[in-house]
């Protein structure tokens, strides 16, 4: 296997993944955070990067037919959602070359990681 290159991200937000904290994507590259997944909450974003993309694969979703592939962490290959590669319906052509991530896969702005606190610092309200 050869060296792995990782793009680092500039910005205030950044989100990334869950497992690995490798950057994914800048929160000012959210098109929407009105979606949904499999496993709850989903963002669309314009821009992702650090990631590979699995096999094309025409998936029936609640807003009709698209062509998906599946992304993955290009460091530690955990799945954090899809990229659109083809609507079918003419109202969803704004999602072709977009990429959702779900919530449940990564980490944001919104989260708040427990390691950043001490012990004392929970729980002594």
């Amino acid at each position: 296997m050869g060296r792995l290159f990782l793009a680092s991200l500039d910005g205030e937000y950044i989100y990334s993944c869950k497992h690995c904290k490798t950057d994914l994507a800048l929160s000012e590259d959210i098109i929407s955070k009105s979606f949904q997944s499999r496993n709850g909450e989903a963002y669309l974003f314009d821009n992702v990067v650090n990631v590979i993309v699995g096999e094309k694969e025409e998936r029936l979703m609640m807003t009709g037919m698209h062509v998906v592939v599946d992304i993955f962490c290009v460091k530690c290959c955990s799945i954090l959602g899809w990229k659109y590669e083809y609507a079918k319906e003419s109202s969803q052509k704004y999602k072709e070359g977009k990429f959702i991530l779900e919530r449940f896969m990564v980490l944001g702005p919104d989260d708040i990681d427990e390691e950043d606190f001490g012990e004392s610092d929970i729980g002594d309200d």
